[in-house]
């Protein structure tokens, strides 16, 4: 089986390929760390992976200032509401100030084990402790063990989405999935 050549081209091109990759909806949360300079991003490469062990993953590029932060081995993620696309971008602004500064104008709870700041209000707040890291081309995949959680934020259940380059709202809708 060959490769159609105009469909390898169409993967060195990183705009396409960005563009495609954007055709998946996804959740937007924020990933935090704690400790003496503490740090927050936003990724919305971030899914639950395991119930037993309870792990979840987010993905982290090599350049990113948290990939060096995530060396603590102690994170959190807040699933964002749709009311939180500021706090979003925020994390976002790659000019935003580093450390303790960043955190001065949002609304943050330290977590209990981690000490990591978790986005009040939130959707869902995770507590993590690295179990794993794999390569992941030009990201690092980095596997937590979720110590905690809750979901201060479950009584609006709107999430933030990223589609297509952009953020978008999740009304709730009747579930058709039997829990």
């Amino acid at each position: 089986m060959s490769v159609n050549s105009t469909s390898a081209e169409r993967l060195l091109d990183t705009k396409a390929l960005r563009r495609t990759f954007g055709t998946f909806a996804t959740g937007v949360t924020v990933v935090t760390v704690g400790g003496a300079t503490p740090h927050a991003m936003t990724a919305n490469s971030f899914t639950a992976v395991s119930l037993d062990p309870p792990l979840v993953l987010v993905c982290v590029g090599h350049k990113a200032v948290m990939h060096h932060a995530l060396d603590a081995g102690l994170f959190g993620v807040s699933v964002l509401t749709a009311g939180q696309e500021r706090i979003a971008r925020h994390f976002a602004d790659t000019s935003r100030p580093l450390g303790a500064a960043q955190f001065e104008d949002v609304d943050t709870d330290a977590g209990p084990l981690t000490g990591a700041p978790l986005i009040a209000g939130a959707l869902a707040r995770f507590e993590c402790e690295t179990w794993n890291t794999c390569d992941g081309g030009d990201h690092s995949i980095f596997l937590g063990r979720v110590l905690s959680m809750d979901r201060p934020g479950a009584d609006h259940d709107e999430a933030l989405l990223f589609y297509q380059g952009r953020f978008h709202r999740l009304e709730p809708g009747r579930n058709e999935v039997q829990t």
